[in-house]
């Protein structure tokens, strides 16, 4: 590392609060498709697509120009008033999602758009406790980490009403059984215990499709219908936080087409923007409707903004265009089995999971008794960066021995390749010490 390198590092120690973890190297200054390069000009395959934001890769072309085209003509407006670029979106989006979800709003955060469907469930079901998956992640503002049980519960007060579900988690299943034959026990048994203690109040669930930043954990099958009909059962409204697996990652446009419950409310983020904020809750016009009358209010500074929203339209084009789609489809099936052939060989890889371009890999000591190998895991993923990939290992407790891979949609089969000869170098290099 470089002297300048150095410095860069000793002026985030000193100036920038450290909001996740202490600041190190590489700092990045270069970005185009897969690959990053920080300041001194070293180069890194980047397996985490930024903060699963880059979803066609870093600085794409047309994103630029997007990015330019609305500087010419404007890019901020009062919160009060539309850009053509905004209502043209919202056309796209409606089309591109089934009856009855039309009626959009863009923000710029997961965070503010899981805040907006918790308003809007709240007011149209007249109703306020929430229910949420243990494990999940919905942002770490007061009503979405509320509903967010991975991390940061701890140090800052009371949240606002709810409950947990144990997670689906079939590799370390909460109740102790195994699919199909559990029938969903652990919905069942997590709903008798919120009935136990709700007051009767019940107003939504929150859930992602795949449980990410908790472990890539993906629900079995029929998983998501149960879970809508035990809501239906109690009059709540089923919201489906897609932030990290719409618009192709999954290997479908939305993956709650591939589960087989379609969602009341549906919020969007990260994978629409190209790595520009913008993010979406959509609804239908009955559940609108309901919370117009009963007062729903929600403007920020930066709500219907044009230059996000141009974005999120050129993003939409390519993700269309190029086939990415198929091609996430594709390509994360060659690397699931790619990565099932390491498994074969290194005991410490215990479970392989995901769909599309989203895929866990969990690190453990002995498959029998899976105790997760956190310092190996963290080791191989520091070895990974010497040797030029950037992969993120989960670093929430209790889920911190499990990777979570998810390129760009635009990676190439070399990438892929040179990727997982990395990997299995790092891997080598920590266990056969």
């Amino acid at each position: 590392m470089s002297a300048h390198q150095e410095e860069l590092i000793e002026k985030a120690k000193q100036f920038l609060i450290r909001y996740c973890t202490d600041w190190k190297a590489p700092v990045i200054g270069w970005g185009r498709g897969t690959t990053i390069k920080d300041v001194d000009g070293r180069e890194y395959l980047d397996f985490s697509s930024g903060q699963m934001c880059a979803t066609v890769g870093h600085n794409h072309p047309r994103v630029i120009q997007a990015i330019r085209e609305s500087m010419k003509r404007v890019i901020h407006l009062n919160s009060t008033m539309l850009g053509m670029e905004t209502i043209a979106l919202a056309e796209r989006l409606a089309g591109l999602l089934p009856e009855p979800l039309k009626k959009c709003i863009f923000l710029s955060t997961g965070s503010e758009s899981n805040e907006v469907a918790l308003k809007l469930a709240k007011h149209s079901t007249g109703k306020f406790e929430v229910v949420g998956l243990t494990k999940s992640f919905h942002g770490l503002t007061l009503g979405a980490g509320s509903c967010t049980y991975s991390v940061a519960r701890k140090g800052h007060g009371p949240v606002l009403p709810g409950f947990a579900l144990p997670a689906p988690y079939c590799y370390r299943c909460p109740v102790e059984s195994s699919y199909p034959a559990c029938d969903f026990l652990c919905l069942r048994f997590g709903f008798a215990q919120i009935d136990a203690q709700s007051v009767g109040s019940l107003t939504a669930c929150l859930a992602e499709p795949v449980i990410s930043a908790g472990g890539v954990i993906a629900p079995p099958p029929g998983y998501f219908p149960a879970l809508k009909h035990e809501c239906a059962k109690r009059g709540m409204l089923l919201i489906l936080d897609e932030a990290q697996t719409a618009f192709g990652r999954m290997g479908s446009m939305f993956a709650f087409e591939q589960d087989g419950a379609q969602p009341d409310i549906l919020t969007l983020s990260k994978t629409i923007g190209g790595g520009i904020p913008v993010s979406g809750t959509v609804t239908s016009e009955a559940i609108e409707q309901k919370a117009r009358e009963e007062g729903f209010f929600h403007i920020t500074s930066h709500v219907s903004d044009p230059l996000p929203s141009a974005v999120a339209l050129t993003v939409l084009d390519i993700i269309l265009e190029e086939n990415l789609v198929e091609s996430a489809a594709q390509k994360g099936q060659y690397l699931k089995e790619k990565l099932e052939l390491l498994a074969e060989k290194y005991e410490i890889i215990g479970d392989v999971r995901g769909r599309g371009l989203l895929i866990g890999i969990e690190f453990v000591h002995d498959r029998r008794t899976k105790e997760p190998a956190e310092e190996e895991g963290a080791r191989i993923t520091e070895e990974c960066l010497k040797r030029g990939l950037s992969v993120n290992i989960v670093r929430f407790p209790g889920s911190s021995s499990v990777w979570r891979m998810a390129p760009p949609l635009t990676v190439t089969k070399d990438e892929i390749d040179r990727g997982l000869e990395i990997i299995e170098k790092s891997i080598e290099a920590v266990v056969f010490l």
